[in-house]
């Protein structure tokens, strides 16, 4: 059984007042129509949220699922930018409602449709997101979590900056991997020249081999939000990639 949504019934009675049914005429007592003067309409903001995520084209866009629920938008400044934004949206009965928007980094030299092992690109796509992990102790999400010595990472990144703590909190991205498995696992089901590895991790403030990384609290957010049932998903790529 569907239940009627107020809010929807409320928009429409809007959207039918603006387009004039119910103006310009009243019913009378005798069913003739009298005339009326009626003042202007004041304008009146419908604020939907939108139906399809926001600034993916059709192609990017079939990618997701339609039963997915969750979707964290990862935009890339350009294709050759390490620069990006993240945002997590969540599907209810009126659209796709939009989080904060977060800082990210992705790989060093942008984005690519046809990742590599060793390319320093991230991996344009629409990917589910099924397992956790990280060298910290669960902070309470829904997904599996694998709590490992395992994610223990040492030594600079790009722009000398310590990677320690990357991997405090590490969300795998279902590229190239056999979801239901710790991030750990190295299965690389399209061959390991395709790369793999691809995870959303803490930011170490500088660009990437080929992940998304965000910063501590958000990372923490997003693992808190996150809910398997809701059958959430990455969509990631630069911004002229998204829109098509």
């Amino acid at each position: 059984m569907i239940t009627p949504n107020p809010r929807a019934t409320a928009l429409l009675a809007a959207a039918l007042l603006l387009s004039g049914c119910g103006t310009g005429a009243v019913a009378t007592t005798t069913g003739a129509a009298a005339p009326t003067t009626s003042a202007p309409q004041p304008e009146i903001s419908l604020d939907l949220a939108p139906q399809q995520l926001p600034g993916l084209g059709p192609r990017t866009w079939a990618q997701v699922p339609s039963d997915s629920r969750q979707a964290l938008v990862v935009t890339g400044r350009d294709k050759d930018s390490p620069r990006s934004t993240a945002v997590l949206y969540q599907r209810t009965d009126a659209g796709w409602e939009a989080g904060r928007e977060w800082p990210a980094h992705n790989a060093l030299k942008g984005w690519t449709d046809h990742h590599r092992l060793g390319d320093l690109r991230s991996p344009v796509g629409v990917y589910t997101l099924s397992d956790a992990g990280g060298l910290l102790r669960d902070p309470g999400t829904r997904l599996p979590y694998d709590h490992s010595t395992g994610f223990t990472l040492g030594g600079t990144g790009f722009e000398g900056e310590p990677l320690a703590g990357s991997f405090d909190y590490v969300i795998a991205i279902d590229y190239n991997r056999k979801p239901g498995t710790t991030p750990l696992d190295w299965t690389r089901p399209l061959g390991a020249d395709r790369g793999g590895g691809i995870w959303l991790h803490v930011d170490h403030g500088g660009p990437t081999h080929g992940c998304v990384s965000l910063d501590r609290e958000h990372m923490k957010d997003l693992l808190l939000a996150l809910d398997p049932d809701r059958n959430p998903v990455v969509v990631m790529g630069d911004r002229a990639a998204l829109a098509r």
